[in-house]
């Protein structure tokens, strides 16, 4: 009587179904923590321009003249690159130039709903494609977001 030894073919596709089952899953996960992540950093950075923007301002008692090339040629930024969207933000003054603001094109859906959520400590306002935050956060299904962090 000879003795067989080895997997049968059906243990094996059980074994290959379970792995990729299991890898999608930590996939899906990865990209769900890298997303979070990235705006988290994107928050940060963005409270750190204002910050910047504060200190360097502060001492005029307007932010008349309040730009991106300008933050960039006082060291306050490295480049001229969203901290999250797109390439057409911008930081500037209010027409009255008692105030400032930071304006961030081209977001998801997902991250404008993850910067309309409250307005942060650091900002006096917060508007979401032209709407004030308190109403409801009114962003948009498409990547055409816009939301505006203001401060004083």
């Amino acid at each position: 009587m000879q003795l067989e030894s080895g997997r049968s073919l059906i243990e094996v596709i059980g074994v290959l179904a379970v792995s990729a089952i299991m890898t999608a899953g930590a996939i899906g996960m990865y990209n769900s923590v890298r997303t979070r992540q990235q705006r988290i950093l994107a928050m940060d950075t963005i409270k750190q321009i204002a910050m910047d923007v504060k200190t360097l301002m502060g001492m005029r008692e307007n932010y008349e003249g309040l730009s991106i090339a300008y933050l960039i040629k006082a060291g306050a930024l490295q480049n001229n690159k969203a901290p999250i969207g797109g390439d057409n933000w911008s930081v500037s003054a209010s027409i009255d130039k008692k105030s400032f603001s930071i304006n961030l094109v081209d977001l998801t859906n997902g991250e404008c709903a993850y910067f309309a959520q409250s307005v942060p400590n650091w900002a006096t306002d917060l508007i979401v494609n032209g709407y004030n935050t308190e109403q409801s956060s009114h962003c948009f299904s498409s990547k055409t977001n816009q939301i505006s962090f203001v401060s004083e």
